[in-house]
């Protein structure tokens, strides 16, 4: 790890004399003014914090930065990009706004993509049915129930041709919000693609791809660890030779917090995973320049307002350092950290559930302070279902507000130079390199995930919180404080369609009477080859399959009598 210390270097603080007399004047301020207001009026608590646990002071100064190198906060677009990639954000164009959808089969969400571009959306983002997300097809028994619930149904490429039916792929980016089966969805993706005659390199967009993150937190894998890092490492490869404006990978923090983690630990770990990554990719002998440049990252933006704008300020400073000093990035590509943000859905309440529309609006407003890419808000009613067409509307309108009414995105990190927040962004940089560190120190990010270091920190964080809310101590407007006891629930919800199962199902029959089932088990008798040998990739035989006809569970069935499944080590 690289030692972050300032040396002989200006600071964002005063020089020594000033910065005496500031002390004193501070000291005397605290003695006499404050005192003796707190003595007639006493502040509501003895001590205040961050929902992650950083202590807060009464008001911040120049001494609050003394420790900060100025060069650390730099110009936006410099190294290490502590306020925004770029150089002139959104003066030059908005974040995408980017609202998630998916339910019921291709033809249903792809109503709902084209619902949301006519209303102003800028990117598409793409939620996939639980059997989908586990590689089950959708006649599976583990099915039952489940197909098209809480995302898209996709079991061939038949589905993936008609979820992009009259969308022009070259002029909008996708994202798809998948993991353990993340590779057969980007195969799919690709065909469509060639199918259509797309140059590959026109293609924008990401997978999430993130499979760490699903030991650590949200739980959906299928193979054992090393396996589906080395999955990772195709997609990465392959779109770096092959893809060149294309994220193989969303590294994601947003579920490692919706898990219940800190604020910290979910920036933290997505740096360890990264670092993971990182190692696995450049086993292939591929210089980090060659690939870095299309990693990118998914957070969460949580209720904090201050906290959470400093904590995007800090990983993009501890993802430049970690690049350049680890890993020997020239590149400035290799060290500008991208990330796609979704506000807090863990945040959103049944309970007075309109108010999640200013929850939203809150949260929205410090991603685009901190300076996000893109940007996901939640739908009101998204504590019931998936949120209804009136919801979204309303989620992307609070996002336009902001980019349109606000004046927020004519000054590049208008928040910076502001000590509280500066002091801040710094406390955070120093312990996430101490996290790193750490792991580090015991053995690495898969081994302490197998050892479930990363869960147990996740699982202690969140009965931490449950408590608060409880006693109180964490105010939750609806649920805890202002109760509305006779409160009754008269709203829309977006109804499940139950004919989804027998449209999907019958859709899958007709491909697998169609294709060629001698040709399908010839090339999958081929992946598993290709898959013992790590030193192939697997993609390019998947893209084979899936324009052969094979279907998700086909591919994923088979991989199982190599791999086997993952078994969780039980954590107390």
């Amino acid at each position: 790890m690289t030692d972050t210390t300032a040396t002989n270097q200006p600071s964002a603080g005063v020089d020594a004399t000033a910065a005496a007399r500031l002390a004193r004047d501070v000291a005397a301020w605290e003695r006499d003014e404050v005192a003796k207001f707190v003595a007639k009026a006493p502040e509501r608590q003895a001590e205040f914090a961050t929902l992650g646990g950083f202590a807060l002071k009464r008001s911040y100064t120049a001494l609050d930065v003394a420790d900060t190198p100025l060069e650390d906060i730099g110009l936006p677009g410099r190294f290490p990009y502590t306020r925004g990639p770029y150089p002139t954000m959104y003066r030059g164009r908005t974040w995408t706004m980017r609202q998630i959808a998916g339910f019921g089969t291709a033809e249903d969400t792809n109503a709902r993509f084209k619902y949301l571009i006519a209303n102003g959306q800028t990117g598409l983002s793409t939620d996939f049915d639980m059997p989908t997300l586990m590689g089950f097809d959708s006649d599976h028994p583990m099915s039952e129930g489940e197909v098209g619930r809480e995302g898209v149904a996709i079991d061939t490429l038949a589905d993936m041709e008609r979820l992009f039916d009259g969308i022009d792929l070259t002029r909008i980016s996708v994202s798809m919000t998948i993991n353990p089966s993340a590779w057969i969805l980007l195969a799919m993706y690709i065909a469509v693609a060639k199918r259509r005659g797309y140059d590959l390199n026109a293609l924008s967009g990401t997978i999430q791809a993130d499979i760490l993150k699903e030991y650590q937190a949200q739980k959906e894998w299928i193979f054992p660890i090393a396996p589906s890092v080395r999955i990772v490492r195709d997609c990465i490869t392959f779109c770096a030779r092959n893809m060149k404006r294309y994220n193989p990978i969303n590294i994601s923090g947003y579920h490692v917090s919706e898990a219940g983690s800190s604020p910290l630990d979910e920036i933290a770990f997505t740096m360890c995973n990264l670092i993971a990554y990182v190692e696995e990719v450049r086993k292939t002998g591929m210089h980090v320049d060659e690939f870095a440049p299309r990693l990118a990252f998914f957070y969460v933006c949580q209720s904090d307002f201050f906290e959470e704008i400093a904590k995007f300020r800090a990983v993009r400073r501890v993802y430049a350092k970690i690049m350049r000093d680890r890993f020997g990035a020239t590149n400035p590509e290799s060290m500008r950290l991208r990330f796609h943000c979704q506000t807090a859905a863990a945040s959103l309440t049944k309970p007075q559930y309109e108010i999640n529309i200013v929850r939203t609006g809150l949260q929205a407003l410090a991603a685009v302070l901190g300076g996000a890419q893109s940007l996901h808000t939640n739908g009101r009613d998204e504590a019931f279902a998936i949120p209804t067409e009136e919801a979204m509307r309303i989620a992307l309108r609070t996002q336009q507000i902001i980019a349109d009414e606000s004046g927020v995105a004519s000054v590049v990190d208008p928040l910076g130079g502001s000590y509280f927040v500066e002091s801040l962004t710094t406390q955070y940089e120093k312990a996430v390199f101490a996290i790193i560190d750490e792991v580090d120190r015991n053995g690495g990010t898969v081994k302490l995930t197998e050892k479930g270091w990363f869960q147990r920190r996740i699982a202690d964080f969140a009965y931490e919180t449950a408590i608060k809310k409880a006693n109180g101590e964490k105010p939750v407007i609806g649920v805890n404080k202002y109760v509305m006891p006779d409160e009754t629930f008269d709203l829309e919800l977006h109804p499940y369609d139950t004919s989804t199962a027998t449209r999907q199902v019958d859709a899958l029959n007709r491909v697998r009477h169609e294709r060629d089932n001698a040709k399908v088990a010839a090339l999958l008798d081929r992946l598993v080859a290709v898959a013992g040998d790590p030193s192939q990739n697997i993609l390019p035989l998947t893209i084979e399959l899936v324009e052969a006809g094979a279907s998700m569970g086909d591919i994923v069935e088979k991989l199982k009598t190599l791999w086997g499944t993952y078994r969780e080590r039980p954590i107390f």
